[in-house]
């Protein structure tokens, strides 16, 4: 099985980068491509006129029209799969997914293809690991970690940088986006490397793994 996995931003690829490999092991390949930030699904899902513009939602529509007609022209031989990765925020995941779901219906022929949505933001799935934050991160803050509930709406990176950042989420933030977006992907590559894929406390992350075991089983 050969993957195309799309993610909304560079600490997504980062992180993904480090786990596909341990997750698929021997006998597949995988490309992953990174995006300027989430966006919204096109209205009416028309395809966007500006693909240039690196928003991994605003492209979808024609991004799985193309691997439905490069998909098709490989044949069984060489079976393929879109992974769709990205963060709910603060959308509604049967909305969300429904959408989803309703551009990937409107592609013929259909490349094969799965959704999975961190919730509700990328950091729950280093939250669904403890140890390997704790690793990483040896000073920690007990007390945000343990107060952590897998996958609740609670303002994840936020939650994250109080447990790991010199002066925690409000001083991250004070620095702007550009300070947030690059110290996402330090926790990225500091924490991934010590997960477990295994032992994860995300549901999220979990349906994930799930997704990726059942097309490579």
């Amino acid at each position: 099985m050969h993957f195309e996995i799309l993610v909304e931003d560079q600490s997504g690829k980062k992180m993904l980068e480090i786990l596909v490999p341990t997750m698929i092991g021997e006998g597949h390949s995988y490309k992953i491509t990174s995006y300027k930030g989430v966006g919204h699904i096109p209205t009416n899902m028309r395809d966007t006129k500006t693909a240039s513009n690196r928003i991994l939602l605003e492209n979808l529509p024609k991004l799985l029209k193309g691997y439905g007609k490069t998909f098709a022209g490989y044949g069984a031989d060489f079976p393929c799969a879109v992974i769709l990765v990205c963060d709910l925020d603060d959308k509604c995941l049967t909305t969300f997914t429904g959408q989803l779901q309703a551009i990937l219906d409107a592609c013929h022929p259909q490349p094969e293809t799965r959704f999975c949505i961190a919730i509700e933001e990328g950091e729950a799935w280093f939250l669904g690991d403890i140890p390997a934050v704790k690793t990483a991160y040896p000073n920690a803050q007990n007390a945000v970690l343990n107060g952590y509930v897998n996958d609740s709406i609670c303002g994840t990176w936020e939650k994250l940088a109080d447990a790991v950042y010199p002066g925690g989420s409000r001083a991250l933030s004070a620095k702007g986006w550009k300070a947030a977006g690059a110290e996402k992907s330090v926790w990225a590559e500091k924490i991934t490397p010590h997960m477990d894929v295994e032992n994860n406390a995300s549901p999220s992350f979990n349906a994930f793994k799930t997704e990726m075991d059942a097309l490579t089983a």
